[in-house]
């Protein structure tokens, strides 16, 4: 009598399905997938989070004799001119290619009426951009795409890129479909070729660099501007130490939960960290003097 063989359909743990589709379509086309948004895969949420209420500690004001306000001040260490905001809450760099005109001016339009920042983003400033935001951020980002030093002076505070959440120490890439004659007329480069960013600034390689950076752009503004630094959620500790050793007014830390243009889905499903976890070592990086 025949006997009949089990066969198991159950997938590796390792390597289930979608995995397994991946390494099939690599090795088929010699192709990684570049893609864009955030992790696909479960991250921890910021609504797991709850507030301390007021007790003895802390006691509590009271509402109708007392005033809380929100409003937040950035820029006092050095800069003349710092900037001030109504919420603790801003619109992050987003670049016009990734974005459309429409899309920047509306955020613009959006963080002036509720009293908060936005910021360029990759590829330079436009004037769409500038004209709708009260308070608006100039990146300066390893690429140096749309760099331009009068659009530095226009703006309201000054952010230098180390790294960002989704990809830090990665680049990035604009892909060819989204690079429009104006977006390639701001960066320079060929119309609808894909774009990639550097993964380092090209005139820097470390913290005593930066600190000449920051310099250079505190001079072009006439120490007006306040300069933040932005890294990427990774060794945190150090790279806020270093950041405000080389003279950062501000610094911004980004977590792998945000978005990205488009970069390696290694990237931005298994490196870095997430904000929550980053946020124990920002508190013990106790630097400012």
């Amino acid at each position: 009598m025949e006997q009949k063989k089990h066969i198991s359909h159950e997938e590796s743990y390792g390597y289930d399905r979608k995995t397994l589709d991946y390494i099939r379509n690599a090795a088929a086309h010699g192709l990684y997938e570049i893609r864009g948004m955030g992790a696909k895969r479960k991250l921890p949420n910021f609504d797991d989070l709850v507030f301390l209420g007021a007790s003895l500690s802390r006691y509590p004001l009271e509402g109708y004799r007392e005033k809380c306000v929100t409003k937040t001040i950035l820029g006092t260490r050095y800069a003349k001119k710092p900037v001030e905001l109504e919420i603790p809450i801003t619109i992050a760099g987003m670049s016009f290619g990734s974005l459309s005109a429409n899309v920047k001016e509306a955020l613009g339009r959006a963080a002036s009426e509720v009293g908060t920042s936005t910021t360029t983003g990759d590829g330079g400033m436009t004037p769409e951009e500038r004209q709708s935001s009260k308070t608006l951020v100039y990146q300066c980002l390893p690429s140096r795409y749309g760099f331009n030093p009068d659009d530095v002076r226009k703006a309201d505070a000054i952010e230098v890129v180390i790294g960002q959440g989704a990809k830090p120490g990665g680049g990035g890439m604009l892909l060819g479909q989204k690079v429009s004659a104006r977006v390639a007329g701001m960066r320079t480069l060929p119309e609808g070729i894909d774009q990639r960013s550097a993964c380092r600034h090209p005139d820097w390689t470390g913290p005593d660099d930066l600190a000449i950076k920051i310099q250079e752009l505190r001079e072009m503004t006439d120490w007006e501007k306040p300069i933040y630094v932005k890294v990427g959620a990774t060794r945190t500790f150090n790279d806020v130490k270093l950041a405000v050793h080389s003279g950062a007014d501000v610094v911004v830390v980004d977590g792998m939960q945000g978005g990205t243009a488009a970069t390696q889905t290694c990237f931005i499903t298994s490196a870095f960290q997430h904000l929550r976890l980053s946020v124990r070592q920002l508190t013990h990086s106790k630097t400012w003097t």
